[in-house]
């Protein structure tokens, strides 16, 4: 876990309920994350899946370095 994903934990965690819900990553991608996925397809879907994959690692592995406190 690094700052990056601390600074960001409560993006990670409203793309997790985002996929729970079944939103639309070109939805989720302009509210959660702030791109416009119309203007910037390729950078949207981009940012989404790789924002959803670190938010998925979290909830396997990374959460235990942030409950820890750890850099």
């Amino acid at each position: 876990m690094v700052d990056y994903d601390r600074a960001h934990s409560i993006i990670y965690l409203r793309l997790l309920d985002a996929a729970k819900e079944g939103a639309a990553w070109e939805e989720v991608s302009k509210i959660v994350l702030g791109i416009d996925s119309e203007r910037e397809p390729e950078r949207a879907k981009r940012a989404y899946d790789t924002h959803l994959q670190r938010a998925k690692w979290m909830t396997t592995s990374g959460y235990k370095d942030f409950l820890k406190g750890s850099p």
